[in-house]
């Protein structure tokens, strides 16, 4: 079985909602909640993620061609481990997404520094 059914390619924008998220909301609450509170298109190609206030339950919002869909996980033992950061949402990769939802803490991962090329060998 698979670790996860969820895979998010990795070109897409993955928006974390910082504020905790009112489970009971379905497609149409999510999205207005993304065009109200977000200032954001649900319709846009970006995969929004949501909490509730203990952190155990998430939902993820994507539109998909031709109609929302809706990916809910509830955590049976512990917590998800939300970063800190942004005012209403955060912008992280897919990686980092798969991560959160293995339990990894993102917000204390360390990125090794990029390296640039130059011409000149």
């Amino acid at each position: 079985m698979p670790d996860s059914l969820i895979t998010v390619p990795p070109h897409l924008k993955v928006y974390l909602g910082v504020k905790p998220v009112d489970m009971r909301k379905s497609f149409d609450g999510l999205s207005a909640w993304i065009h109200d509170q977000l200032k954001q298109n649900p319709m846009a190609p970006v995969l929004f993620v949501f909490r509730n206030k203990r952190a155990d339950r998430i939902k993820c919002l994507y539109w998909d061609r031709n109609g929302f869909a809706l990916w809910y996980k509830r955590l049976e033992k512990g917590t998800f481990k939300w970063p800190r950061g942004g005012e209403q949402e955060l912008c992280i990769t897919s990686q980092e997404l798969n991560l959160l939802l293995d339990g990894v803490d993102i917000g204390k991962l360390k990125r090794l520094p990029s390296l640039s090329f130059s011409n000149e060998f």
